[in-house]
């Protein structure tokens, strides 16, 4: 069944039509109904091949391969010879999980379905990463495909107990063909092995069965033709096939961990590897060398195999002249799987030499792709890393936005970071997809080796995770890029976090003062040291920041000017170090001399047996004193690098000079609460503390008072920050609910109910994205922020708005971009006029004056709309060209027609008494309709509403143009509408802007018009009995504030 795609050029007889926008056609894909207020879904990054579907390439010409993988519901297109960069990502996104891949040609063809009970099931090809047509899939199919191949004129699907066949040639479903079980009859056995085609063998198809035989299927006549039997008992089931170089030979490998090469003519086993191995492995893939290098012990001779398996993370490379031996082991290619490793996935899924090259590629589960080349001199038995693309292998814990500059630089809201548990921290550019990249460790590769741990050893011992060599999960993270060098910074020429700054041959700090230093600190899941990173030359930093009391880091930060950074313990300790030269600068509370600590006992005897007696209401603390009895979960430090802010699990916040390290200032919730995190806006001094009674407070830093209580979770929180501009606080915990509160108000006025729960977020400082990770997934997903250019209502809501929201995808179907709410007409149409967009605005009080939401540009340019005219016109006109060149065609005599202008002396009489009888019947305006109709119900709201839509210049139009025709008069209507908008007591600023044009445009006419005189002097004294509320209002406030100023309160 074929599938055919408008072209979008019509006919092909006339002029080629303009391709239409299918931004509409994107959003009928289909998605969730219900939306954010605030937030809409955008895309997700970080995902590379986090499934356990095997990767699938094809040959570009003569130059380069494109690598497909499957990231879920849609797939993945990278370019091999641009440093595997990715070029596509199809659209639309499949119905159901992706279960197979296959490359045709210039095509990829995706099943996907089946693996739940009732699944759909089908099969998607698609071109250039847009669905081009679909197989035609045969009634009571409703197994998952897990196996596609292609060959000839056949498409062939494997699944568990059937193999589907389809004509490639019109997608039309030919026959299916059941494999028959042990037991005579029997529709019940499996195909683990899946499915091959030996080339030599015409329409023949080769499926390996659990019981360890081969069947030789004929496509054509749908029968069967062969079946090869397991020379030995008790092989167990085919795991993998693939056919070798050789004719009529192909690999079989089986559960116990044997490998056959079998003549498929002959019935004969050529050669037999792997059958005295200690340990048993799964190899789940084959694939052999065809470039005719790379076996013997010089190279030079052909005959390699590859094989890998979902159980651990290594590629066996066997040598098949002579019998067959192992030649090498490549460890540690990727991360051994989830049942090894605990909740870091890993595995290897499929391992290919490309086509007459020296490159192997493989990908594993734990979200990589890597190509190998066999390229060293001397010759190597083990290929080296050529590229790799990969994400977290692990669910993310932190995130975090890269902070602005101290020059402004234009990376700001661009780049975020994220701190998975699988031990790594990466930078992601929401710019360009191939600039993210994993933050260094050093050469973990080579360590490993150094300690034996990846060795170039034959034994069949498992392979240790590289991740073991890598720093803990990291639990905390800060930023500050005021003393980043970028790619120019010294690294002093010592190994990562060595700390040499105490040892011959250190970097010197006049070095480090011209280049810049680390900017990035990190606590680290049981480990008593914080490390530091370097974000221009992304890599590990120089120095380690131990804890005082030798417990394990909780909270670190940075100071605003980049030097320093604070490391708190579990143990209650707060230390800060300096980020150029590693020395241990400050303790809070500050160290004692054994002298100091004796004066400190003696007064702390006094002060408790006089505390019956006099009670200081504002305590003072002294040198040692104050320190946390638990863990300290939240480090700030304010923007003048004055104080330090810590709160901990002992229920306090302390408030310390940073100078002197002694406690100015204590707030107790204990017992009250515990505080779990803290979170600082810097612009306003304001503190936002996470507390285990599901609340979050927020604290003034200046007055040091509680100026908020935000409740509403029902589960824990996991992670929260503010908005950019400090209005909001988004908020997650642990019931799949991110809450975003407003500050001036305290309403709950957003709330996104997910699937998932979500375990981290950030705002980023341009206020444009909302980052999430959650706990089921390794992609990090991006919402836009729809209010900047929409108006989202203050108005607190209830349980019964919370609404399911889709997270974004991959391919950023069904998202919107940044922009996209600028034109969203859908989203003015809830509520109200379509062309009403204040329609939402909120008046808290009918007491209170309330301004308009119009831009603010909008009614200044309205008030000197003639200046602005007089400044844009032309200096002189437009000169014509004196002499077209030569180059160019011309007619002689030609001359630019005039526009359609009508002779007046050619009008006939009959034709001029239509026109006047259309322009008084039609050609009001809707200004003029609006106006006459609010003027006879004494009802201006629909006026007011339309005139707020008009443009600056629009709207000086339909001023200008109001009738002072005695008995028609528009203008005391107009003057009455502005006394009626005047007394709401809305929109005030722009009633002013209007009445203020319409004073200078009409200001003639006032005085022969009566009822206009007596609209005005109503408007007058609307006017003044306002400006007067106002004058008393602001002149209390005034005086209040003045009383709090003086030094007498």
């Amino acid at each position: 069944m074929s599938s055919t795609i408008p072209n979008g050029h019509g006919d092909g007889n006339g002029p080629v039509i303009k391709r239409q926008k299918l931004a509409k056609a994107v959003s009928n894909a289909p998605n969730n109904s219900q939306t954010s207020r605030i937030f809409a879904p955008y895309r997700t990054l970080g995902l590379v091949s986090p499934t356990d579907v095997p990767f699938c390439s094809v040959p570009l010409g003569k130059t380069t391969f494109q690598i497909t993988t499957s990231n879920g519901r849609s797939l993945q297109t990278y370019d091999l010879r641009r440093g595997l960069n990715l070029v596509f990502i199809t659209r639309p996104q499949t119905p159901a999980t992706i279960t197979a891949t296959y490359a045709w040609k210039d095509r990829v063809l995706a099943a996907w379905g089946g693996t739940t009970t009732a699944s759909e099931v089908g099969i998607w090809i698609f071109k250039r990463g847009k669905k081009e047509g679909a197989l035609e899939i045969p009634s009571g199919l409703d197994e998952s495909v897990s196996q596609v191949i292609v060959f000839g004129a056949w498409i062939v699907g494997c699944c568990s107990t059937r193999i589907e066949v389809w004509k490639s040639a019109t997608y039309e479903h030919y026959t299916t063909l059941s494999p028959l079980g042990p037991g005579k009859g029997s529709k019940g056995c499996l195909l683990p092995g899946g499915i091959c085609n030996v080339p030599t063998l015409l329409n023949k198809i080769l499926a390996g069965k659990h019981d360890g035989s081969v069947e030789l299927w004929n496509l054509s006549t749908g029968k069967l033709v062969y079946t090869i039997q397991p020379l030995a008992v008790g092989t167990g089931a085919v795991t993998a096939l693939q056919p070798s170089p050789a004719l009529s030979l192909i690999a079989i490998a089986r559960a116990d961990g044997s490998i056959v090469l079998h003549d498929v003519r002959a019935d004969k086993e050529i050669i037999k590897l792997n059958t005295r191995s200690s340990s048993i492995s799964n190899i789940a893939s084959i694939s052999f060398r065809t470039d005719g290098l790379g076996a013997g012990d010089d190279g030079r001779r052909a005959g390699v195999m590859a094989t890998a398996g979902a159980d651990n993370g290594d590629v066996t490379l066997w040598d098949l002249n002579e019998g067959g031996r192992v030649m090498g082991v490549l460890r540690g290619a990727h991360n051994p799987p989830s049942s090894v490793r605990g909740h870091i996935s890993g595995g290897i899924t499929k391992v290919e030499f490309l086509p007459g090259q020296p490159v192997l590629v493989t990908s594993g589960s734990d979200n990589a792709l890597k190509s190998w080349i066999f390229d060293e001199t001397p010759f190597s038995t083990v290929p080296r890393i050529l590229h790799t693309r990969n994400g977290h292998a692990a669910p993310v814990a932190r995130l975090l936005f890269l902070p602005s500059e101290a020059d402004g630089a234009d990376a700001s809201g661009k780049w975020l970071m994220s701190a998975g548990r699988d031990r790594s921290l990466w930078g992601w550019s929401l710019r360009r997809d191939g600039q993210s990249t994993e933050l260094s460790q050093g050469n973990v590769r080579k360590k490993a080796r150094k300690f034996g741990v990846l060795g170039k050893g034959l034994d069949g011992e498992s392979s240790t995770s590289l991740e073991d060599l890598k720093a803990p999960e990291i639990t905390c993270l800060a930023c500050s890029l005021n003393r980043d060098g970028g790619m120019g910074t010294s690294t002093g020429g010592g190994g990562v976090w060595t700390n040499l700054a105490s040892k011959k041959g250190s970097a010197s700090a006049s070095e480090s003062a011209s280049t810049g230093w680390e900017s990035i600190v990190t606590g680290h899941r049981g480990d008593k040291c914080a490390r530091t990173w370097f974000w221009g030359r992304k890599k590990a930093g120089r120095w380690t920041f131990e804890t005082s009391d030798g417990t394990e880091v909780k909270s670190v930060t940075i100071t605003p000017c980049g030097t320093f950074a604070l490391v708190g313990s579990a143990g209650g300790s707060i230390d800060m170090y300096n980020l150029q030269s590693g020395i241990h600068r400050q303790r809070f509370p500050s160290p004692l001399t054994p002298a100091q600590a004796r004066k400190l006992k003696m007064r702390q005897i006094n002060e408790t047996e006089s505390a019956g007696l006099y009670t200081d209401p504002v305590r003072k603390y002294g040198l040692g004193e104050g320190r946390h009895t638990r863990d300290v979960t939240g480090l700030i430090v304010d923007g003048l690098n004055r104080t330090v802010v810590s709160c901990g699990l002992d229920g306090k916040i302390k408030f310390w000079d940073f100078m002197t390290g002694i406690l100015r200032h204590e707030i107790d919730w204990h017992p009250m609460c515990s505080l779990t995190g803290s979170r600082y806006h810097r612009q306003s001094d304001l503190i936002a503390i996470s507390c285990d009674d599901l609340s979050i407070r927020v604290i003034d830093i200046e007055t040091k008072k509680l100026v908020r209580e935000l409740w509403g979770c029902v589960g824990q929180i996991s992670d929260f920050c503010f908005s950019n501009d400090g209005r909001w606080i988004i908020a997650a915990s642990m019931d799949s609910i991110i809450r975003v509160w407003d500050l001036p108000t305290g309403h709950l006025i957003d709330v996104l109910r997910l699937e998932g729960v979500c375990t981290a977020l950030a705002f980023s400082s341009t206020g444009e994205f909302l980052a999430t990770a959650h706990a089921d997934s390794v992609g990090l997903n991006l919402w836009t922020n729809q209010t900047l250019f929409t108006h989202v209502p203050t108005r607190h809501i209830s349980e019964d708005d919370f609404v399911q929201v889709s997270l974004p995808t991959a391919s950023g179907e069904g998202g919107q971009g940044l922009l996209n709410a600028a034109f969203d007409d859908e989203a003015d149409t809830e509520e109200g006029d379509p062309d009403d967009f204040t329609a939402k605005t909120d008046q808290l009080s009918k007491d209170m004056l309330t301004l308009s939401l119009v831009p603010k540009s909008r009614w200044q340019t309205l008030l000197n709309l003639d200046v602005i005219r007089q400044r844009n016109r032309p200096k002189e006109p437009p000169k014509a060209p004196e002499k077209a060149p030569f180059f160019l065609p011309s007619l002689e005599g030609a001359k630019p027609k005039p526009s359609s202008t009508v002779d007046e002396s050619r009008i006939t009489a009959a034709e001029r008494s239509r026109i006047a009888k259309m322009e008084r019947q039609g050609g009001q305006s809707e200004f003029t309709t609006l106006l006459q109709s609010a003027a006879a119900h004494n009802d201006f709201d629909a006026f007011i509403n339309h005139l707020k839509t008009l443009s600056p210049s629009a709207a000086d139009v339909e001023i200008r143009s109001l009738t002072p025709m005695a008995g028609g008069s528009e203008l005391p209507s107009f003057v009455r509408a502005l006394t009626e908008r005047l007394k709401q007591k809305l929109d005030y600023e722009l009633v002013q802007a209007w009445m203020s044009v319409f004073l200078r445009v009409h200001g003639e006419v006032i005085m022969h018009d009566l009822d206009l005189i007596e609209a005005l002097k109503a408007w007058r004294t609307e006017q003044e009995k306002e400006l007067k509320r106002l004058a008393s209002l602001i002149g209390y406030c005034s005086g209040v504030v003045g009383f709090l100023r003086s030094g007498r309160s």
